[in-house]
């Protein structure tokens, strides 16, 4: 089976992922998250570090689940794309000048 190459929404999307999985182990070692949602060192580290940018649903649920994380919290951030902050708004103003205003 041939695997069609990610979007780059998709990529974008797993990047957003793995920070948000990293900033909720916080001080936990990796270890110890992935012993006890019963996946791979490895594997929990090619999430966090946005190399598996689509990981399979079972390995997000039991992940989110040690961490205390609510999927439908996980996917409503993670689905949301980045803001280009020299990209122009709808005012006609840059995302820079939004957030300093």
């Amino acid at each position: 089976m041939v695997r069609l190459p990610l979007t780059p929404a998709e990529v974008e999307r797993g990047q957003r992922l793995g920070a948000l999985l990293r900033r909720a182990r916080g001080e936990r070692s990796m270890l110890e998250i992935a012993l006890a949602a019963r996946v791979s060192p490895e594997t929990l580290r090619k999430i966090e570090s946005g190399r598996v940018a689509t990981p399979a649903f079972p390995t997000i649920a039991a992940i989110t689940d040690v961490l205390g994380l609510s999927l439908d919290a996980v996917w409503a951030e993670i689905s949301q794309p980045t803001v280009a902050l020299d990209r122009p708004t709808p005012s006609g103003h840059d995302a820079r000048e939004q957030l300093a205003s």
